[in-house]
């Protein structure tokens, strides 16, 4: 059975593969690790509890093992403080009688007239210098597997991994789309840059309001390759997110400048956008809707972006008036 501690650093680590490896994402739900890390921390709280206040913190506390292995073993328990020659010395005079003490102090001066240490320096014992090793091989393997994630694995991820050729088809095929909605020609680029989009500018999308040009964050464009050429529908509410930011830039082309309006056609379009992707119809519906219902949660920190009140089911910005299904 594996250590406590080795489980620990297991969980840790598929945390943070996780984060990294979006084939973990799609087959595990991200509550699963830490509902796990949670179990362990409450096995070391508990286990603790039951084991009382640790030996260590009480005064006067006998040696450890490793205090024994460093420092000499059981003589030395109760050390001596000598003054030899000038010279401050410690004894191991644990269980000594004061002839034996006197014949080692005898034996001390002739060491340290002879130049050597006074008393034989502590010999560790193997066994718990291999527990200190193994303990920092540990570390080290973690601390080598970290960055094996983050400087080799995630680098060749998103949209930085795809190949030019692959880049390309991609943003042709969101031109495609975003022009079916802004009824002219468009021009989606995916800012790999971070100029125009991005965390500096806290936006996932850019438009020109009536023209050609747009640009989606790289997270954006590569959750919509993901869906439309690996058949990879993803995490339900980041792929939603992805096909709404797109149909919202592609209102922006089509000349409607109002955020919370464009927002309100978006999560309309982006049913017919995400069928063009490859979703089903119903899915693209349910993520849509998902998306319409999350818009309230903009009213703090974005309103401009909340939907106005006839964003509905037969209201005034409803594109589809004959139909029961909104959006």
């Amino acid at each position: 059975m594996f250590p406590p501690r080795h489980l620990r650093v297991a969980a840790l680590l598929l945390i943070l593969a996780w984060f990294v490896l979006p084939e973990l994402q799609n087959a595990i739900p991200i509550w699963i690790p830490f509902v796990g890390i949670v179990v362990l921390e409450l096995h070391f709280v508990i286990a603790g509890l039951r084991e009382g206040p640790p030996r260590s913190s009480r005064l006067g506390r006998e040696p450890q093992a490793a205090d024994l292995s460093d420092f000499g073993g059981e003589e030395w328990l109760e050390p001596v403080l000598v003054r030899i020659d000038g010279r401050d010395v410690w004894l191991p005079a644990t269980g000594k009688s004061e002839a034996e003490l006197f014949e080692l102090i005898e034996k001390a001066r002739e060491r340290l007239r002879r130049g050597e240490p006074a008393v034989d320096p502590p010999v560790a014992r193997p066994r718990l210098a291999g527990r200190r090793l193994l303990a920092r091989l540990e570390g080290v393997a973690v601390v080598a597997a970290a960055g094996l994630a983050l400087f080799v694995l995630l680098p060749e991820r998103g949209w930085n991994g795809l190949g030019r050729d692959e880049q390309l088809r991609t943003e042709g095929l969101l031109s495609r789309s975003a022009a079916a909605i802004a009824g002219h020609e468009a021009d989606v680029r995916c800012d790999a840059a971070g100029e125009a989009v991005g965390v500096v500018q806290h936006a996932d999308g850019l438009a020109e309001i009536g023209g050609r040009r747009a640009y989606l964050t790289p997270a954006i464009c590569f959750r919509l390759q993901r869906v439309a050429f690996a058949n990879d529908e993803g995490p339900f509410s980041q792929t939603a997110r992805a096909i709404a930011v797109l149909a919202h830039e592609a209102w922006h082309l089509r000349g409607v400048r109002d955020e919370g309006v464009t927002n309100c056609y978006a999560f309309q379009s982006g049913v017919e956008l995400g069928r063009r992707l490859g979703l089903s119809e119903a899915t693209a519906a349910q993520m849509m809707r998902q998306q319409l219902a999350e818009n309230a949660s903009y009213g703090r920190s974005a309103p401009a972006y909340v939907v106005p009140a006839e964003c509905r089911d037969g209201g005034e910005l409803d594109l589809a008036p004959g139909r029961s299904r909104f959006p």
